[in-house]
């Protein structure tokens, strides 16, 4: 008898999305943050409708029929760097949610005027970015990048990608990134 109420209640719910997803078309945004709050379990940052209607619209969808297959995330972690970057950032903050994160350690001071969170002078950086290698070399001046000196790891990532960055986290230097390969 239990299980009979059960698939009543989700046939009602999956009937219940069109409707559902109607009514986003006449919501404030407020509306739309107050539904985001509901449906994902935190705030979000973003105040354009279009982009809330189209996360909202996913969501309900999800919540009601499932979300992607085994197979398919297996797929998505599989392809790595040959996904588009919104897709790996989607992937690392889901990977986040669900492991708590290591405690992070006490700032390095800095050594001889060089920041301590540099590597060991000559330790070479390998990033690939948009399909490219890229390598840095740590030097004690600065860091070596296709034979010139740059004063930054930001700098660098600046050059190489065209906005800015934070160098470390480009380089894969903050804690739980990986994206640089050290040698």
């Amino acid at each position: 008898m239990a299980k009979k109420g059960i698939a009543r209640a989700a046939r009602k719910e999956l009937a219940d999305v069109p409707q559902q997803l109607a009514a986003l078309a006449s919501m404030s945004v407020p509306d739309l943050a107050a539904k985001y709050q509901e449906l994902y379990g935190e705030p979000t940052r973003s105040r354009n409708r279009d982009y809330l209607k189209k996360r909202l619209a996913f969501r309900i969808q999800e919540l009601a029929e499932g979300g992607l297959s085994a197979r398919a995330v297996a797929r998505i972690s599989e392809l790595g760097d040959k996904l588009p970057e919104r897709w790996r950032m989607r992937q690392v903050e889901e990977t986040k949610a669900t492991a708590s994160p290591p405690p992070l350690p006490p700032a390095p001071a800095p050594v001889d005027g060089r920041d301590a969170r540099l590597p060991p002078p000559g330790t070479v950086l390998t990033r690939v970015f948009k399909g490219t290698q890229h390598r840095v070399t740590v030097q004690e001046g600065g860091i070596e990048y296709e034979g010139q000196l740059h004063r930054s790891l930001s700098s660098v990532a600046k050059l190489i990608s065209g906005t800015a960055w934070n160098g470390f986290s480009f380089f894969g230097l903050k804690a739980g990134s990986s994206k640089a390969v050290k040698s």
